[in-house]
């Protein structure tokens, strides 16, 4: 099987099985993604989402995170993973925020990425969701799946991972693939044990067929 056929197979079963994907984090508006996905580095969303509510009462928007101190911050995230941190992280995010971008999380990726805390992953991330760009954040269910599947060859960092998923999907898919792909990673691809058994790709997956080869 090509490449393409790969890609082509994969994706019209994600639109015919899951084509409403999104993130499951819990946000109501662009500043409250981007504080979500921050403190989602090496954490799970689940845990992201028992620590917003209170975190967004307390700093509902930039102005108020801005000038929060340091130990409010800490305390109200401190189950999340290197507390410490993120919390000198979002405070430095709120104030450039403020101070160069008018309150406002700006779209361009170059611009994300002067924002305290934000790499290229969660750039990719807000330009995604928040603005339907054309943008592949690649995660470690990403990075692993695709590997898997046959996505990607040959590809040892997140950047050759994206570059080569951009280079296959269509603009138009590639914020939604990105969920796909997460998703999937996240509940049936699993690190240790896929549960090939549930999974709807299996004919289009390079992992399987090499599985039932090596089986024979």
């Amino acid at each position: 099987m090509v490449r393409t056929e790969r890609y082509q197979g994969i994706i019209q079963w994600f639109e015919a099985n899951n084509p409403n994907a999104e993130t499951e984090l819990n946000y109501r508006n662009p500043y409250e993604l981007l504080v979500a996905v921050i403190l989602s580095a090496q954490c799970t969303d689940k845990r992201v989402n028992m620590v917003t509510p209170a975190f967004f009462t307390e700093y509902p928007t930039p102005e108020f995170l801005a000038v929060a101190p340091l130990e409010n911050v800490f305390h109200l995230i401190r189950s999340i993973s290197y507390p410490n941190n993120k919390a000198k992280h979002l405070i430095g995010m709120a104030q450039l925020l403020i101070n160069e971008f008018k309150g406002e999380v700006p779209s361009s990726i170059v611009d994300l990425q002067r924002l305290p805390g934000v790499g290229r992953k969660t750039a990719n991330v807000i330009a995604s969701v928040v603005f339907q760009q054309p943008a592949m954040a690649v995660d470690t269910h990403v990075q692993r799946v695709s590997r898997r599947i046959g996505l990607v060859i040959n590809a040892k960092t997140p950047l050759a991972v994206e570059k080569q998923l951009v280079k296959y999907i269509a603009p138009e898919k590639i914020h939604i693939a990105h969920h796909w792909l997460i998703l999937h990673g996240r509940y049936i691809c699993l690190a240790r044990k896929p549960k090939c058994e549930a999974c709807g790709i299996t004919s289009f997956c390079k992992y399987y067929s090499q599985k039932n080869k090596t089986l024979k």
